[in-house]
């Protein structure tokens, strides 16, 4: 862990993108101000954890759903490219495929 010293108002830079200045000391409490591009997400660590848990119970449950959904949900017969031929143009030709050209070779 890098430890740093900082007072009021100075600033510390983590890579090109993200400040944190010391805004305030106040007894045994400082307070930060960050600024980071909106694409990073800044969290007090507490909230970060509750978010990350609260994810993968999503996630777990998600799981669970889609076990369930495969138990009860079977899948239905194969449709080879002949049959979806078939069916495309049974509705345009009442229900019959086209007739084949005889080739005279």
């Amino acid at each position: 862990m890098l430890v740093l010293s900082r007072q009021r108002d100075e600033t510390i830079m983590i890579g090109d993108e993200i400040e944190i200045t010391v805004v305030d000391i106040r007894g045994d409490k400082v307070r930060l101000g960050i600024t980071a591009p909106t694409r990073i997400a800044v969290h007090r660590k507490e909230v970060y954890e509750a978010i990350k848990r609260e994810n993968q119970q999503a996630a777990r449950l998600a799981g669970d759903q889609l076990t369930t959904l495969g138990r009860t949900i079977s899948p239905g017969p194969a449709r080879t490219r002949v049959s979806a031929l078939s069916a495309g143009n049974a509705s345009n030709q009442g229900g019959t495929l086209p007739p084949r050209a005889a080739t005279g070779s």
